[in-house]
């Protein structure tokens, strides 16, 4: 294959990735997913131990059993039947079993979900309704579908019609499911999985409605919620349930009719068990949510119309009143009305005891699922909802009895959030710089930092809010210390008042950030001389490391360390085996497998994208450092082609955002997209250079232009970038920065700004439509950083707005929005269009219908990374003008 390849738009569709890495718990076998930017996939299975390779075609979302002898994948449409398919109807998904000893596969149509049993002998498919089932059109959309259960050791199934739910027991002793049948009886069976043809039933009734199944990790017992449907096939006030599979004894926990108040049991329900099989967390929902979703459910049973009936004619209404005095801004009501309408209020029953408890309420709603015997934690944000409109996000902290329900306020008013000890003796929480630790049986509070001339605020915090702290590393097992970042290092603050220790020593002298892979999901908290995994991440060399520490001493121990990034995948649930991923700019995250923490033996285990430089101009990236205009030390990212010459002067594609000189060391995204493809650019005899920005508060735009600006003139020093070949681009809040730099200076030759703020006057009392949320906390608070209202400070917001210095820009530009944009406002777009149009500058705007912030429509997407570089190539290397460019296109109805 011809050397020096050019990376095109057809390359970039073809591009494969992997996703959806998983390996066996005991470590033999791994599964990924391969699948272009467009077009049809595969999973892929490999065996650890030698080179034995499997493939299952269009499967996606792979799943593995423990032992590794199974595989199962969803199997996707084609995308050529789907784009030829009418109204979309190209079918249904399937599935595909692949046996790892014989290589046999065996497919299934129309699977909607499946599931292996924890031991991986059994597997359950989920189909979707038959054909005959929606024939019926049958008004009851509870109705199950098809379960196939399948012995994976003889190959023998049984069908099971009508199975609503199904849930294994984590032993693999039973399977639980609910039926909706399309006759009144209804049930909630169990079958032995030692004798799995025959049926048990748990309960059953005339229109019974069953579901959030959820056994226990332990006891063979299964919780559930039974309610009735009714005549609309909704399900209506529920009980909780528990049933025995050792003694075959149902008892219910919490009926509806015990249910407090103002407060309902529903089958739209959460159980959760403790480890210990001790305590169920379920929910209640508000008995006013649950009367507004009957009532809007209600059908139109007037049988006579009078036109002139007011209430008749006002029921048509449609108006939203905003109340000065309003918790929350009406969008963002609407927004969030789905969760509220839904939400549940966390209650616990407490096992052994026969009692339940509720634990959060309307003054509490937030309770999480606690380990801890005696007490969880809460939180409420309901006295700061207001303050959301433009403060932010605030919480206050309880510590909840889960004996009798009672609350103690631990803090108010945290931006971050706090942590229970696994014990259930401490709260440990970050405010005012500090990371304090309040004793839950003394009532004592402790600052665990004020004393160390450390800070364990974020440094680089450059936004009007306060600094917030690293976060929480772990905790001690018997809750003896708590675990604690900095920027670099990881700190050990014992519980009882000693010392605090820091555990790596010489992460602040080497500038390298210390973190820990969690590599159990489910342990809570560290032993006393436990070994464990950290990434490292080296500051000014952008470099990774994996890298060990013993809690029983300090110091960490080196393990791997290259001119790489690493990435932390899984460790094998039963092996000591380990997976990761190692890239830079020219190397592609393959898969890695360690055969245990010291990685003294390791293996590549995929070999996608071997050949990078051999088959196109790829390119190499470097680091280079300059100072800004104020001093203040800057790094950035310089990427040249294979082909670069000493000497020669190149046209440079400059993208950024805030930091992105890590981007040296890490592969960037192959994609039609509405971001630059970096490797097509410099491919194609492009220098792409990617800057950090240093902000400040006050003027954005201004410390964005005086620390970006100087780099660009390193690169015309260093002899690498054409002075008259420069071209700027951003998206979202970089396109924000590039829309203003260009009224700041003339330097670049073409600007690209992808859905940028042009005016913070008008953008500042907007609405995301994401959230409902309005913008004034952004610009007061966050990313815009201007630090005050804009009552406060009229002069920042119009000094940083782009659109009232368009008359300054003098470099050509092209604008790009979707029209429902729901994070900056598209009007944004037009705004700053209108503005230069009557100007009567060089700019072309780009509005996609019908797509939000980042294009979805891969059409849309392909049009745009065309777009983006026929511009530069227009502008920066003197190309033809494509039409578009010069003359526009006229609408012609479509």
């Amino acid at each position: 294959m011809a050397q020096n390849k050019q990376l095109t738009f057809e390359d970039v569709m073809k591009w494969e990735d992997i996703s959806d890495t998983q390996i066996s718990a005991n470590g033999e076998w791994i599964v990924y997913s391969v699948w272009p930017d467009r077009g049809d996939g595969e999973v892929r299975v490999r065996s650890v131990s030698n080179d034995q390779m499997f493939t299952i075609e269009l499967g996606n979302n792979p799943k593995i059993t423990k032992n590794g002898r199974w595989v199962g994948a969803e199997i996707e449409i084609p995308l050529a039947k789907q784009l030829k398919a009418k109204n979309g109807k190209a079918g249904r998904q399937g599935m595909s079993l692949l046996n790892t000893t014989s290589g046999e596969t065996i497919s299934m149509d129309s699977v909607q979900s499946f599931t292996f049993s924890n031991d991986g002998k059994w597997l359950a498919i989920h189909r979707y309704q038959s054909k005959e089932i929606e024939d019926l059109k049958s008004k009851n959309k509870q109705l199950g579908t098809e379960l196939i259960v399948r012995n994976l050791a003889d190959g023998s199934e049984l069908s099971i019609p009508f199975v609503s739910s199904m849930s294994f027991d984590s032993t693999s002793s039973h399977l639980a499911y609910s039926v909706v049948d399309t006759s009144a009886q209804n049930g909630i069976y169990v079958r032995d999985l030692s004798d799995a043809r025959t049926e048990q039933a748990v309960h059953q009734q005339e229109h019974g409605f069953y579901n959030n199944l959820s056994w226990d990790d332990g006891t063979q017992r299964l919780a559930f919620v039974e309610s009735t449907l009714d005549d609309d096939f909704e399900p209506g006030d529920a009980n909780l349930h528990l049933w025995n599979a050792k003694n075959e004894q149902l008892q219910t926990l919490v009926s509806h009719e015990e249910t407090p108040g103002g407060w309902a049991l529903r089958s739209n329900n959460n159980l959760d068990w403790t480890q210990d099989g001790e305590r169920l967390y379920f929910g209640f929902m508000d008995q006013e949510m649950v009367n507004a979703i009957e009532a809007n459910a209600q059908k139109d049973t007037t049988e006579s119309i009078d036109i002139y009936d007011r209430e008749q004619i006002l029921d048509e209404k449609g108006v939203d009143v905003w109340h000065w005095d309003d918790p929350l801004i009406k969008t963002h009501e609407k927004n969030t009305w789905n969760y509220r309408k839904n939400q549940l209020y966390r209650a616990v029953y407490h096992i052994n005891d026969n009692k339940w408890v509720q634990l959060a309420d309307k003054q509490m709603p937030d309770v999480d699922v606690s380990e801890n015997a005696n007490v969880a934690l809460g939180s409420s944000n309901i006295p700061y909802r207001k303050l959301m409109t433009w403060s932010g996000f605030f919480d206050d902290v309880f510590v909840v009895n889960l004996q009798s329900g009672e609350r103690t306020k631990v803090a108010e008013k945290l931006r971050s959030g706090a942590e229970l000890s696994p014990g259930g003796n401490f709260v440990v929480f970050y405010r005012d710089k500090n990371w304090h630790l309040y004793d839950i049986n003394e009532d004592v509070y402790t600052n665990l930092t004020e004393s160390l001339d450390i800070p364990f605020y974020n440094e680089d915090h450059d936004y009007p809010s306060p600094a917030q702290g690293y976060g929480v590393a772990g905790w001690m097992k018997s809750d003896d210390a708590v675990l604690i970042y900095d920027k670099y290092d990881i700190w050990k603050f014992p519980t009882d008042g000693g010392q605090p220790i820091n555990l790596t020593e010489d992460g602040r002298d080497r500038q390298i950030s210390y973190r820990i892979q969690q590599l159990d999901p489910e342990k809570w908290a560290y032993g006393k001389r436990e070994e464990l995994l950290l990434e490292g991440y080296y500051e000014k060399k952008k470099t990774y490391g994996f890298y060990t520490l013993r809690l029983n001493r300090t110091g960490t121990q080196k393990r791997l360390e290259e001119p790489k990034k690493f990435d932390f995948i899984a460790k094998a649930e039963d092996s000591n085996r380990f997976l990761y991923t190692r890239e830079s700019y020219d190397e592609y995250p393959n898969v890695w497998l360690s055969d245990d923490i010291s990685f003294k033996n390791t293996q590549q285990l995929t070999s996608l994208h071997m050949d990078l430089h051999d088959t196109y101009n790829w390119g190499t990236a470097e680091l280079i450092k300059w100072k800004s205009l104020d001093g203040k030390d800057i790094q950035g990212a310089v990427i040249k082609p294979d082909t670069y010459e000493e000497g020669k002067k190149y046209p440079v594609l400059i993208y950024y955002y805030r930091f992105f000189s890590q981007r040296a060391y890490e592969f960037n995204s192959i994609t039609n997209d509405d971001r630059p493809t970096l490797p097509q650019w410099v491919s194609d005899n492009y220098v792409v250079f990617l800057p950090d920005i240093r902000f400040e508060v006050g003027e954005p735009g201004f410390a964005s232009t005086k620390s970006l600006v100087p780099g660009v003139h390193k690169l015309i020093e260093m002899g690498i970038a054409d002075p008259d070949k420069l071209g700027l681009h951003g998206h979202s809040w970089s396109g924000y920065q590039t829309a203003f730099m260009v009224t700041q200076t003339d330097i670049f030759d073409a600007a690209i700004a992808g859905a940028p703020v042009s005016n913070m006057t008008s953008a500042y009392s907007g609405i995301r439509w994401g959230s409902g949320l309005a913008r004034q906390f952004q610009y007061e608070q966050t990313q815009s950083r201007l630090g005050g209202s804009l009552f406060e400070y009229p002069e920042r917001y119009i000094e940083n707005s782009p659109v009232f210095y368009a008359d300054r820009i003098e470099t050509p530009m092209l604008i790009m929005f979707g029209d429902e944009d729901t994070a900056v406002p598209w009007y944004q777009g037009i705004e700053l269009y209108l503005a230069l149009r009557r100007l009567e500058k060089d700019a072309v705007f780009l509005q996609y219908r019908g797509e939000p912030h980042h294009l979805q429509e891969y059409a849309n997407r392909l049009d745009y990374a065309i777009k983006m570089k026929e511009y530069f190539d227009h502008y920066l290397r003197g190309e033809k003008a494509p039409d578009w460019i010069t003359e526009g296109v006229p609408y012609r109805g479509k």
